[in-house]
């Protein structure tokens, strides 16, 4: 939908009905089109029209002369540099200005002003905002200028808040729900059994006797079973110690099992957290 920015009176210039008795049509239509382009040209539009113009004019020209102002710069400068500055590596920064505003009330133009003035008003139903009971404003139900700022602002706040949650949610790792961390808990705890404690002392009273007379091996001997023999043993003889021993119990569940319980249990988001740990 075009916007009008100005309606010059007349617009039809050649269309009109010609008076009775005219014996020139041609002559009689050329000198009704002339006085409707001088009646156009002498209307307060055409003043705002050829007023823009020389404000547009005029911005133009004071960019070309920016410009080759900047360029005079560099004439001179290409002329003055030095053949080893080539080869040198240097940062470029660059200078850019963002124009801002650049819709706004001051830079709408005289005759769209003059337009939205001449325009109807919205009806009063602001007067029935104090009988809603949502204290909502009767006349945003009609007419909200500000509904597409605030829809706006609302999806740069979402979206701010999800790129946070995802950093958390990255940062954080895996989080897992209560019921099966208490699964998981309870299921090591049940795995694990306790190695049995070594007494040194015992099994060196048991390397005192000899071999005819030493109790079975995968018997545990009592704790007070040759209390009294504390001879020395040669060093040849230490390696009856992992035979004589106690019988070997099952060690604690390493923690390799248990994470991979883990990467069973879970969710593939798991998966990858846990992959390198395993």
């Amino acid at each position: 939908m075009p916007l009008v920015k100005r309606n010059i009176e007349p617009r039809h210039l050649c269309r009109g009905a010609l008076p009775d008795g005219v014996t020139s049509e041609l002559e009689c239509v050329t000198n009704s089109t002339l006085a409707a382009i001088i009646k156009q040209l002498g209307s307060r539009h055409a003043e705002d029209i050829f007023g823009e113009l020389f404000n547009e004019a005029n911005s133009f020209y004071l960019r070309m002369s920016s410009l080759q102002e900047r360029v005079d710069q560099l004439a001179v400068k290409v002329t003055q540099l030095d053949s080893t500055d080539i080869n040198m590596r240097k940062a470029f920064k660059s200078s850019t200005i963002q124009d801002q505003q650049v819709v706004s009330r001051t830079s709408v133009p005289n005759p769209v002003v003059e337009m939205y003035h001449r325009c109807d008003k919205p009806p009063p139903l602001n007067i029935l905002s104090p009988y809603r009971d949502d204290k909502k404003d009767a006349l945003k139900f009609y007419t909200d200028p500000s509904y597409f700022f605030n829809l706006w602002k609302e999806k740069m706040l979402q979206a701010t808040e999800d790129k946070r949650k995802e950093k958390r949610r990255q940062k954080v790792g895996v989080c897992f729900p209560k019921k099966t961390l208490f699964f998981y808990i309870f299921a090591a705890v049940s795995l694990l059994q306790v190695r049995k404690a070594r007494n040194r002392r015992q099994e060196w009273n048991v390397l005192a006797y000899d071999k005819e007379f030493r109790p079975d091996a995968r018997l545990t001997p009592s704790p007070y079973h040759g209390m009294s023999s504390e001879g020395s043993l040669s060093p040849d003889s230490r390696y009856v110690l992992s035979s004589l021993s106690s019988p070997q119990t099952k060690s604690a569940v390493p923690l390799r099992y248990l994470l991979l319980c883990f990467w069973l249990f879970q969710p593939r988001q798991a998966h990858i957290h846990l992959t390198s740990f395993i």
